[in-house]
């Protein structure tokens, strides 16, 4: 039994400590869904700005099912994880027919909804209606760990069950919104990974760890796979020419073209997806029929790493900027 002493520190250390984040300023569901979604394998720091710019866009369930998949993923470009925008269209358009754009508060039908696993499920019960129900993120994943004082794999199945159990043992007996978040917030300021900050945590005379910096127990990283991708740069006029993905990767979004290697580089991208590490190499290219051509100030939905390089080389190769155009398919004349 948790007791009542460690409940009234957390939250306050958390009413004088809690970040400000734009999503906590309401209780409203959709925005509460919206930003699990967006930070789903994604910081705090970097969904900020998309939160803001994608609730000025959508600001409800039904605006959001209204919206064309081009222009969600748009949206989303540079946040990563596509599927998730994906997901959360399609989130949003089952809500619009069938809850009449309400979000569900009972865990079981949000597990239902279209890229809502249990921890998401669990965040909106708790955040958007106040439920008492375990939400294990990273940060409270680390912080339970180390007040126990587990020195086994939290990755396991085992380790699971018993972060599972845990979290239902510390939570209070209302008020499960200010829980999560202080507990949340515990693990990003003080509690983080690596050294914490023990001196300054208000609950410190709970914890029974004796080395938290080796809590929790992870498995070793897995090994990176390489991979070589030589992509092709094709300019007629102002535009360039792309082709879409032909998935999984990436699915939805545009790309430059694949290309036979042998030409020197314009230009080399490293970056890692998952667990693939990948070499992207540029070269020139002449268009084929089967790509499509568009204005270079008017790009489609792209992944990160692609759009990156064609801001590189439309700087480099001397591109304009200013013409705009349909998107167009190539023939020769």
């Amino acid at each position: 039994m948790i007791p009542k002493t460690f409940h009234r520190a957390l939250r306050s250390w958390f009413r004088k400590n809690g970040r400000d984040l734009p999503w906590r300023r309401t209780h409203d569901p959709y925005a509460v869904m919206v930003s699990e979604f967006m930070l789903q394998q994604t910081t705090v720091a970097a969904v900020i700005p998309y939160f803001e710019r994608w609730m000025r866009a959508f600001p409800d369930v039904h605006s959001l099912a209204r919206a064309d998949e081009h222009d969600v993923l748009k949206l989303w470009q540079g946040l990563g994880y596509y599927s998730r925008g994906r997901n959360l269209l399609r989130t949003a358009r089952e809500l619009s027919e069938r809850f009449d754009g309400k979000i569900p508060r009972e865990l079981p039908v949000l597990r239902r909804l279209p890229g809502i696993g249990p921890y998401t499920a669990a965040a909106i019960a708790a955040f958007a209606f106040d439920e008492c129900v375990p939400v294990l993120d990273a940060n409270i994943i680390r912080v339970l760990a180390r007040l126990t004082g587990f020195q086994k794999p939290v990755t396991t199945a085992n380790g699971k069950l018993f972060l599972e159990r845990t979290a239902l043992g510390f939570l209070p007996e209302s008020g499960g919104r200010a829980h999560a978040s202080a507990l949340m917030d515990l693990g990003a300021t003080i509690c983080k990974a690596g050294l914490p900050d023990c001196t300054v945590c208000p609950v410190r005379r709970f914890c029974l760890a004796k080395a938290p910096e080796k809590i929790p127990v992870k498995p070793p990283r897995k090994s990176l796979l390489h991979e070589r991708d030589v992509r092709g740069f094709a300019i007629r006029g102002d535009s360039i020419f792309l082709m879409p993905s032909d998935g999984p990767r990436w699915r939805g979004l545009w790309l430059l073209p694949r290309a036979r290697p042998g030409a020197k580089p314009l230009l080399e991208i490293t970056f890692a997806v998952t667990r693939h590490r990948i070499r992207m190499e540029v070269i020139r290219a002449r268009p084929s029929k089967a790509w499509t051509a568009f204005p270079l100030s008017d790009l489609p939905p792209m992944p990160t790493p692609h759009r990156k390089a064609v801001e590189r080389l439309r700087e480099t190769q001397g591109h304009p900027r200013n013409h705009r155009a349909r998107p167009r398919k190539f023939a020769k004349h």
